[in-house]
Formats: structure tokens, sequence, C-alpha cells
């Protein structure tokens, strides 16, 4: 599920890696290394959010709310389905480039496992878009080619608005959901910034791509505003859903 993001910072003409296509940058085998992991990590997430999406239209109250919901499930497959063919295209197993991620994505989605229809809606809303976000910033260090795909697959599925509509009814209905709701998405917020940084230590390759080296990488005063916006953009968020972050 794919929001609110950090869009609104200021672009930068692109240069070096940013700047040219997938075939001229893939001749870095460190870079390349990196593109796989990025993808691999994508792919996941996006396979992890259909199987979610499709289990939480078993807590839907309406039969519409469960339609909806297939539809946004049938996206997130396919946006996998566009991830894996562009490994298998680039001569690398998918199942191999998702591996090193199923037990960081897993664990978080296990963490954090809403207990009814309105958790899992914020969920998909707040803590799935903090994770898009940050594969927004390091997009913009990523060959033409590649980042074309990333930001492609990082489309609002169209629950921003659906979610926005029902948990704000919800909370008109009854005011005291809102804390509830509240107090979930900050846990949410927690949890996802915690996952994000696990899955770039571990990774030589991303971590290099963050904090110098490929792709005209962040430096570290970067990579603290970076989480600046994600944290902004939050807020924002939160904001639409008449929470308090």
């Amino acid at each position: 599920m794919r929001f609110m993001t950090t869009s609104d910072k200021p672009e930068n003409p692109a240069t070096g890696i940013a700047a040219q296509d997938w075939a001229s940058a893939s001749t870095d085998p460190q870079y390349r290394a990196a593109v796989v992991d990025l993808l691999g990590a994508l792919a996941y997430g996006e396979l992890a959010a259909f199987e979610r999406l499709a289990e939480d239209a078993k807590l839907a109250p309406t039969l519409e709310d469960k339609a909806e919901l297939a539809k946004m499930a049938s996206a997130e497959f396919h946006h996998f389905e566009r991830l894996r063919d562009r490994l298998t295209e680039i001569g690398e197993e998918p199942t191999l480039a998702m591996e090193p991620f199923v037990a960081a994505l897993d664990g978080f989605h296990k963490q954090t496992a809403p207990s009814d229809w309105l958790e899992g809606l914020v969920k998909a809303y707040v803590g799935d878009s903090i994770a898009s976000d940050f594969y927004r910033e390091v997009a913009v260090r990523l060959d033409v080619d590649t980042r074309a795909l990333v930001l492609a697959v990082l489309d609002d599925t169209g629950h921003a608005g659906f979610a926005v509509d029902r948990v704000r009814a919800a909370i008109d209905a009854d005011p005291r959901v809102g804390g509830r709701l509240a107090l979930w998405a900050r846990r949410l917020m927690g949890e996802a910034l915690s996952q994000s940084q696990r899955v770039v230590a571990d990774r030589d390759a991303l971590s290099t791509m963050l904090v110098g080296g490929v792709a005209d990488g962040f430096d570290l005063a970067e990579v603290g505003r970076m989480f600046s916006r994600i944290t902004e953009a939050h807020t924002k968020r939160m904001a639409a859903l008449g929470l308090a972050a």
C-alpha cells in the first residue's frame, strides 16, 4: 500500500549512477548487488502485503469492504510479479533474492498483527507507507531503469482514501476509538523504522548505498535528514486520519 510520500522535498538534478541506465550502472558489482537486494526486499514485501490484505478481508464488516480489499490485494500481487520478472530478466533467482528479507519482514508483521478491522486499515495506511517512503528515498539514487520500476510498484493501490474514509467514520461514531488507534499508529512507526534499519544493517551493499560509496550514496547527515522526512510524512498521515502523532 503506497500513500503520502516524502516527495515534497526538493529534487536535485540526476548525476552519476542516477543518470545512467541499468546496462551501464550494473557493471559495478557492488551496485548490482545493492539493486538485487532492493528488488528482493521489495518483492517479498509485496508478496507479504498481498497475503495480509487477503487475510484482512476476512475482518471486513461489509461485502463492499471485502471486495475493496480483494482488489487491492490483486494490485499488490501484480507489483510482486513485476519485481519477480525483473529479477529473472537481469539473471537473478527471485526466491534467492527475497530469502534474506523473509525473517525481518515476517517478524515485523508478527509483531504488528492487527486485532481488528480498524487496526488493519491503520497498519496498511500508516505502517506500510513508512517502508514505502524509505524505498522512495533510496530510489533517487538508482539508475534510470531501476528507479522507474521501483516508483511504479510503490504506487498507491487505492487504500489511502479508503482507509481515511473508514477510520474517520469510525472515530466520528465513537471518539474513544481515536485514542486507541493513535497508540497503535505510534507503535507501528517505531517498529517500521526499526525494521527498515535492521534490513539495511544486515546487507552490506544496501548500507553502502545509503552511507556512501555506491550510487552517489548519502552521507551520514543526509541519512539523518532522510529519517526526519519520513517522520514528517508519518505526522501528515496521522493528521489525515484524524489522529494525533
